[in-house]
């Protein structure tokens, strides 16, 4: 397996404030599971807000790897290519 790809991390505005305040995050990752452990290396806190205590994603939480949702491919072990774009996004319920 050659170099990992340089993918972006998407990260919407209510998991910010778990990494600084960035929109964005850059790294290098052949798999979503790459990308979780680089995340956990390097961003504990938004790790934390993504993957509970046993290293699971968190149940109110979906992943996408560009529009799609990796549970409609091979969840945590989609590969991932360069330019890539994986968005962690949180439910949201509520109502009137």
């Amino acid at each position: 397996m050659g170099p990992a790809p340089i993918i972006t991390i998407h990260v919407p505005g209510p998991l910010r404030p778990y990494c600084g305040g960035a929109g964005q995050i850059s790294l290098a990752a052949h798999t979503v599971r790459a990308a979780l452990r680089d995340l956990e290396q390097n961003q504990f806190a938004l790790y934390r807000n993504v993957c509970d205590e046993t290293g699971a994603l968190r149940r109110h939480l979906n992943v996408y790897v560009n529009s799609d949702n990796v549970r409609d491919l091979e969840g945590i072990d989609t590969a991932l290519m360069a330019g890539d774009v994986v968005t962690f996004l949180p439910a949201v319920s509520g109502g009137c």
